[in-house]
């Protein structure tokens, strides 16, 4: 019975995961970075690799909202940040514990997230993008007006660590990392037949009029993604401030937000995935720059030079330029191949047309 079981749990893996190129490269990315630790030990690497796990939890959030719903947010700092502080506060003021105060963080920034959605029952585009510009500034101006609570400019500082370990903080932020990634993605999927979530957003964001005269409370399904992406931005924020031990303004500083937004597109809209992949990619290029000595004057010219040449060849994001180089689609029945089949894996049908000359 057991071999059976065993058996056919490595024809569903070989089925579902070893046929896919795009699933075998994630697998092997997240064996890497499960085995890091294994191959280097040193401080500076997991680091770099720990807070790039974090802002890739954050990236994704903003992919929620913005790739799969069409809500353009320009202010994503206000989740991040609002998870940061509360964090900060809970566990410096009634010295609650990290894996209470995380929780708590990301549902203090979903409610913060369902006020900064109100204003997406009205507005759409520009207008939307123009007014969650505003909320880190207010909150911001909040922080400043109560430094007693807040700390001010210096913030809250003194934070609990998640643990003494380099290697212990690498493997809990890098496991909720996965967590985290593994249920937006789920939430955002379109062909998944247990969430119906990720299609209802697809269609909110190809045409919100139509998806409402087709049945679809559309005010529902927006503030839901508002509070999803509030969430696992605040569990981002909320992990940042136990393992930097401090919550700041710099949290909710508006190029932060725009940092969200460059990993993302850099990486490809409406993934998941490509956030992950333009955070692994950006974040540790610009930190490993500023380990030369000109590397703090030109670590962003490196950064937008990157942006800028990758984007004029592959405007779509680099995860979706190899995706396409590597996995095609059945025109029958829709199953992902490897690019070099002629033929369709599971119904025969031919992957590649010529054309007539």
């Amino acid at each position: 019975m057991i071999r059976k079981y065993i058996r056919w749990l490595f024809k569903a893996f070989r089925g579902e995961i070893l046929s896919v190129p795009g699933k075998v490269i994630a697998l092997l990315f997240f064996a890497f970075l499960l085995l890091l630790p294994i191959f280097s030990s040193h401080s500076y690497v997991l680091r770099i690799f720990t807070l790039a796990a974090i802002f890739a939890i954050y990236a994704a959030s903003w992919d929620v909202l913005a790739g799969f719903t069409g809500q353009i947010n320009l202010g994503q700092a206000l989740f991040f940040g609002t998870g940061a502080y509360v964090t900060a506060a809970f566990n410096i003021y009634l010295g609650l514990p990290p894996w209470i105060t995380i929780p708590l963080g990301g549902i203090c920034a979903v409610l913060v997230g369902l006020v900064a959605g109100l204003p997406a029952l009205r507005l759409r585009g520009f207008y939307l993008s123009l007014v969650t510009l505003g909320f880190p500034i207010i909150l911001m101006g909040l922080i400043y007006v109560f430094p007693d609570y807040t700390g001010g400019e210096m913030g809250l500082y003194g934070v609990e660590r998640l643990s003494r370990s380099a290697a212990v903080n690498y493997y809990l932020v890098v496991v909720i990392t996965i967590v985290a990634l593994l249920l937006m993605w789920k939430f955002t999927d379109a062909t998944s037949k247990v969430i119906r979530t990720g299609l209802v957003l697809h269609a909110i964001r190809e045409d919100e009029i139509s998806a409402r005269v087709s049945g679809i409370n559309t005010t529902r399904y927006k503030l839901l993604a508002f509070g999803v992406s509030g969430f696992f931005a605040g569990i981002a924020g909320a992990i940042y401030a136990h393992y930097m031990r401090i919550a700041g303004p710099s949290n909710l500083d508006l190029f932060f937000s725009f940092e969200a937004i460059i990993w993302t597109i850099f990486g490809g809209m409406a993934t998941i995935y490509g956030s992950v992949v333009g955070v692994f990619i950006l974040f540790p290029l610009v930190e490993f720059v500023r380990l030369y000595q000109w590397g703090d004057q030109f670590r962003y010219i490196v950064l937008a030079s990157t942006v800028i040449v990758i984007l004029l060849f592959m405007p779509e994001g680099i995860s979706v330029w190899v995706r396409d180089k590597i996995e095609v689609k059945c025109p029958r029945c829709k199953l992902v191949n490897i690019t070099t089949r002629r033929l369709c894996r599971a119904c025969r049908a031919q992957l590649h047309f010529q054309k007539d000359n």
